[in-house]
Order: structure tokens, then C-alpha cells, then sequence
């Protein structure tokens, strides 16, 4: 049970705590292809495709390759699934998180968070009810209990599974990562208010595509604008030892991009790897 599942997790806790993933849809060759890549995990794209419960359920399982598992000595998926939802942050939604964690996805990506009040229903719908007098309370839980296909996914027990469906780096053991997508202005504005009133926070992820609409300039990842955000979010994350994300590497900004300090590095989604095989070394795990 001291074993870590949940691969992401198990990147940014080790080495020099950069992990890799990638945004690919929900469908059975995408997932074959990127489980076998050299990713920690991938994110399944949910938020700007059609939300296809069956098409998501029927992916994970194709990430499950029983030679890896075999080879790994591990009950673990050894390409860690989190699914990107769609609603905004303003939105406050929580049933499509449940329905993600319930099938035994890792972890959610929640788009257009803005506010701490945003932040803490994102982290909140992420972790199980319990009393104002159990550790750890904050966030309160609000998930629903229906545990059996996720534990069934994880290789555990209900009760074992109900030890480890918790928020990191909020309960040390939790293998469930809740990723902040950081993606206006306001966001960028509040980011210190939301860092230091929602614990449970695993990643902030810039959404750059968002924030360059916002500014007037869409796509242009060199605005010196659009820089300058980027980097007060990344110095916060720092002072707060979260995890900051970038969702555009490739094979000429990657060298940058882990010299600047990002640690949750999402490589373009296509069968050339080279990206992640440099930023592997870069990161000395090469």
C-alpha cells in the first residue's frame, strides 16, 4: 500500500520533479499509441470534444498493456489517465469530476479557474465527504461514493482504494491530481489569493490560448505580455512549491521551457516523441 499509482505523481515527487504528459482524445488508437510512449501519463481531451463517457471508459482501458504491468512489478497503469472535463471553473460544476474519478481516471484538468471560490469547488469535488473534526478536512468532500469500477481500475480493494482517492500533495498518499487551468486575466490576478486559501492544489496549468485571446493577440506564444503572466504564475507557483504547467512543448522550446522551471510539461500529441525523449535527458531521466 506505500506503493505510488499514480504515475504523474510519482515524476514530480522524484528526480527533479518534471513530469510529461499529453493532450490526446478519447479513442482506443490514440491511447494504444501513447501508452507505449515514454509519457508519465496523458490527459484525455474532454473539454472542446463531445463528453463520451463509453468512448472514455473504453480508452482507459486500452492504455492498460499487460506486458508493461508485468514488467513494472506493478498493479499500476503504467500511463497514468487524467481527463480534461469541459465546464469553466465559473461553472461550478462537479459531476463531470465524479464521473471521471468514478471510472478511474488520476486526475482532473479543470478548465477557466479564476477565483479561490472556483479553486476549492474544483479541489473539493475531488475528495470524499468527511466530518469537520477528521484531518484534513479542507476542502470539504464532495464526491459522490461509487467506488467499485475505479478501485477495480486501480488493482485495489474498496477500502484500500478509499485510502489512496485523495487530493496530493494534500494527503501525502493521495494519488488523485487536481490541475488548475490558469487561463484569463482574472486568474492571473487572484492566482496569489487562490494558492494560499485552497489547499489540495497538485497543478497550475496555463492555458496560453485563452490568455492570448483575452490579450488581443491569439496564438502569438511570444507576446511580451502574454511572457510576463505567464512568469508571475510561474514565480508563484514557485514560492508555493506547486507544480507549474506548460501545455505547448516541443522539440525547440523544451530546453527553455525546463530551464525556466515548468514541471508538468504537456509534448504536442503526435507520434514523434523526440520532444519528450530531450526533455527526458534535460531532466536527467534520459
Amino acid at each position: 500500500m506505500t506503493e505510488r499509482l499514480n504515475g504523474v505523481i510519482r515524476a514530480l515527487e522524484t528526480g527533479r520533479g518534471i513530469a510529461f504528459t499529453t493532450f490526446i482524445p478519447a479513442e482506443i488508437e490514440s491511447a494504444v499509441t501513447f501508452a507505449q510512449s515514454a509519457n508519465d501519463g496523458v490527459v484525455f481531451e474532454m473539454e472542446h470534444t463531445p463528453w463520451d463517457i463509453r468512448a472514455l471508459r473504453e480508452a482507459m482501458q486500452f492504455l492498460l498493456l499487460r506486458q508493461r504491468i508485468a514488467q513494472a512489478k506493478s498493479i499500476a497503469c503504467q500511463m497514468t489517465p487524467i481527463v480534461r472535463i469541459p465546464p469553466s471553473g465559473s461553472e461550478m460544476n462537479q459531476w463531470f469530476a465524479k464521473q471521471a474519478l468514478d471510472l478511474g481516471a488520476y486526475g482532473i484538468v479543470w478548465p477557466r479557474i479564476s477565483t479561490p471560490e472556483e479553486a476549492y469547488n474544483a479541489v473539493a469535488a475531488c475528495r470524499y465527504p468527511r466530518l469537520p473534526s477528521a484531518p484534513l478536512y479542507e476542502p470539504a468532500g464532495l464526491r459522490g461514493d461509487a467506488p467499485m469500477p475505479a478501485a477495480r481500475y486501480w488493482g485495489l480493494g474498496q477500502q484500500d482504494y478509499y485510502k489512496k482517492a485523495d487530493v496530493w500533495p494534500l494527503a501525502p498518499q493521495g494519488e488523485v491530481l487536481t490541475i488548475l487551468m490558469i487561463e484569463d486575466t482574472t486568474a492571473i490576478h487572484n492566482i496569489e489569493e487562490i494558492v494560499k486559501r485552497v489547499p489540495g492544489i497538485g497543478v497550475l496549468l496555463i492555458g496560453e490560448g485563452d490568455l492570448t485571446q483575452e490579450l488581443g493577440c491569439p496564438r502569438d506564444y511570444e507576446n511580451p505580455e502574454l511572457l510576463r503572466l505567464m512568469d508571475h504564475v510561474l514565480e508563484v507557483g514557485k514560492a508555493h512549491n506547486i507544480p507549474v504547467g506548460h501545455p505547448h512543448v516541443n522539440e525547440g522550446n523544451v530546453s527553455q521551457v525546463v530551464e525556466q522551471g515548468y514541471r508538468f510539461l504537456m509534448t504536442f500529441p503526435k507520434r514523434d516523441f523526440s520532444a519528450l525523449h530531450t526533455g527526458l535527458q534535460l531532466a536527467g531521466r534520459g
